[in-house]
């Protein structure tokens, strides 16, 4: 086994992704985008599956539950008719046909069509709110309605508890109205009348995404139930999807600045990123209706009811063209904005940090969202490994004698730039193993002796720290660099993949191109030899969570891959002076969280959500729903009676991040109103404490 340097690493990575992108299958020009995606899948995937009978069967299953998984729209009847299809998918996908999915889609239009008339006819009038009955709500449904009247019935009961839960909440806010002298005197009748519409609304929104769905969208989520019996990782990407991802990993897109939303068919600004164009240009404003878009001085095209994918490519464009909004203003006013695109920084998905002082000790946070890395600009991209190295400089220039690292709901991103970054805390050495299909075991890590951070290290997880996020993690366990906080596991991805596009041209439905498949190429393992596949990272102190009892993380998904383990690499833990206090700083930190009294509520209010998630029956009857609600309400005045408490310290902006952006007020609250979300942090203390026991 050998220890490979990031760089030499890298290029395996890359010429491995040639030898995928060069794969040996060849297709024909008449070859289906169903022959090819399998095609793809069969010859590159780490564990490729069969196309038999038994796929058949198990795709299926998923194809009805990601169309159906409440139970809300097919009967048990409408089974019967598609039970015939359940042993012939793998024949089907071999000619290229979609005949399963076709009938599966024509009978849930058809349904969509009925449920329709029934909801519009059951919500003309009010509900009787004093008549008995319940209507229970499940986690999982294991079944279907006998029938079409069946389906009605149940319907109609899922339509009263939505609208009772719209009214009682209605009615809640007129009490605390009332009782803070602003009541708006709204009789029950109006606020009925009003929960009503409301159901009504959601529901016609509801079916109206379904309805929007084009054949491009249906074929791509055919494509992904496929992909999903391989690995709950490997998935189809259109172009359009595509682009996102790539926006995801490098914080960047080109384009006006702005986030976007669809509400009622209108396409509504949201917000405006700062320093963007749209930012600067100035007219653009969050609340505004985008209602035409065109290119430059072209004809506009209208949005209004478009999707709002196809909206957004319609806006996005490259850096330097001109886009024209036809918008209209909450006060009516239409106008016409001319905006020049540009390349948008979104600074909320790099990593930042800040200076926690406590008792008279600097400690640094590093807040990381993603390993994101922009391999387009080459050197001079945007890239997570050197984006945490400035911050390190930076906290040490400002006294920082300690660092906690936060790695919550960090799902990943690049793996070279995880084996990178843990190059930042140890001399040298591996940071994880990479196991190939045919079963060789590379050890990757990084070589360079210098360390850029020599003091202590606090990392903190939680169940949707994955991939990327649980290789650092886990290294710097092992090395015994770091000391782990989190809830009792991260998530527990374990794999490693690359993007191979689907040659072939373009067709009349994918226009751009056929996209990529994400495929699952390898596996990756602790340099103890573990992997985290399933099992994630355990930290050194686990602090409960309110989800505790809610089953989460990979375990939960489907069609995953198995944990196993290989030989341990070479390596020699980390050792610094204050090496020795790890056991007890993390020992002290038990004893607090097990003393906490917010803690113990904590796992009391786990166990109560648990047993509310997985089933809860609700009384329609409007007087006896508000005691269920006071009742629930007073558990949840006991778990916030004991909200926390947060320890004495304060948390800033860096010196040299707010005179970077002196001058522009908006940038400059940019920069602080972040640090808000570590206010009262419970996980953060416990990580400040166990930092204040190291030094």
């Amino acid at each position: 086994m050998r220890v490979k340097s990031w760089i030499s690493f890298f290029t395996v990575g890359t010429v491995l992704t040639l030898l995928v992108f060069c794969s040996n299958k060849k297709f024909t020009a008449g070859d289906s985008l169903l022959v090819r995606v399998t095609g793809i899948l069969s010859e590159k995937h780490y564990a490729p599956v069969r196309v038999n009978d038994e796929f058949s069967k198990k795709l299926y299953d998923n194809v009805l539950e990601k169309l159906d998984d409440d139970k809300h729209f097919f009967t048990q009847e409408d089974i019967k008719k598609l039970e015939k299809y359940q042993y012939s998918l793998d024949d089907q996908i071999k000619a290229g046909r979609y005949d399963f999915f076709d009938s599966a889609w024509s009978i849930l239009m058809d349904r969509l069509a009925v449920l329709e008339t029934h909801f519009n006819a059951t919500l003309y009038k009010p509900f009787n709110y004093e008549q008995n009955g319940t209507y229970t709500v499940r986690e999982t449904t294991e079944k279907y309605q006998p029938n079409l009247k069946a389906l009605k019935d149940d319907w109609t009961l899922w339509l009263k508890y939505q609208t009772v839960d719209r009214l009682y909440r209605k009615q809640e806010t007129a009490r605390n109205a009332k009782d803070s002298a602003q009541s708006t005197g709204k009789p029950f009748d109006t606020l009925e009348t009003k929960a009503r519409q409301e159901t009504r609304k959601f529901c016609t929104d509801w079916f109206k995404r379904w309805r929007k769905m084009d054949k491009r969208d249906k074929i791509s989520f055919y494509l992904n139930a496929i992909s999903a019996l391989y690995d709950p990782h490997t998935n189809y990407y259109p172009p359009e999807d595509k682009a996102n991802f790539d926006i995801s990993m490098t914080g960047k897109l080109e384009g006006i600045g702005a986030t976007l939303s669809e509400r009622d068919g209108y396409i509504k600004v949201e917000r405006i990123v700062p320093g963007s164009a749209s930012y600067r240009q100035g007219e653009l404003k969050a609340g505004d209706l985008i209602i035409k878009v065109a290119q430059g001085g072209a004809e506009p095209v209208d949005v209004v009811d478009m999707k709002l994918d196809d909206a957004i490519q319609l806006i996005r464009g490259k850096k330097g063209t001109e886009v024209r909004l036809t918008v209209k203003k909450p006060d009516g006013i239409v106008k016409i904005i001319p905006i020049i695109r540009e390349v948008v920084v979104i600074e909320e998905s790099y990593a930042r940090s800040a200076i926690i002082d406590f008792g008279g000790k600097k400690i640094g946070i590093i807040q990381l969202p993603s390993f994101y890395a922009d391999f387009s600009e080459k050197s001079r991209g945007r890239h997570s490994s050197k984006d945490v190295y400035m911050e390190l400089l930076k906290l040490q220039d400002e006294g920082a004698k300690g660092v906690v690292l936060d790695l919550r709901n960090n799902g990943g991103g690049s793996l070279a730039d995880a084996i990178d970054m843990g190059g930042l805390f140890i001399k040298d050495g591996p940071i994880v193993q990479v196991r190939e299909p045919h079963g060789g075991v590379d050890a990757a890590g990084d070589p360079d002796p210098n360390i850029v951070y020599t003091g202590p290290l606090v990392i903190l997880t939680n169940v949707y720290s994955a991939s990327a996020s649980e290789i650092l993690a886990a290294a710097m366990q092992d090395y015994k660099r770091a000391l782990i906080v989190g809830s009792k596991s991260t998530f527990g991805k374990g794999t490693v993949q690359t993007f191979i596009p689907i040659g072939g041209g373009s067709s009349a439905d994918f226009p751009k191109g056929f996209g990529q498949l994400k495929v699952t190429i390898q596996k990756f393992y602790r340099i103890n030899g573990g992997t985290t596949q399933l099992y994630g990272v355990t930290p050194d102190v686990i602090i409960p969570d309110i989800y505790d009892g809610i089953p989460q993380g990979e375990q939960e998904i489907k069609h995953h891959l198995a944990y196993d383990k290989i030989k341990a690499a070479s390596y020699t833990p980390f050792t610094a002076s204050y090496s020795g206090r790890f056991a007890s700083a993390v020992q002290a930190a038990k004893s607090r969280v097990s003393a906490s009294a917010h803690f113990t509520n904590v796992q009391k209010r786990a166990k109560s959500l648990a047993a509310m998630r997985d089933s809860y029956t609700w009384s329609l009857n409007l007087i006896k729903y508000t005691v269920q609600q006071k009742t629930l309400k007073d558990e949840e005045k006991l778990y916030s009676d004991s909200a926390y408490k947060p320890i004495n310290r304060t948390i800033e902006a860096l010196a040299s991040d707010l005179e970077e952006v002196k001058g522009d007020a908006n940038r400059e609250a940019q920069r602080k109103e972040w640090l808000k979300m570590y206010a009262k942090d419970a996980w953060l203390d416990q990580a400040i404490l166990m930092m204040q026991d190291l030094l």
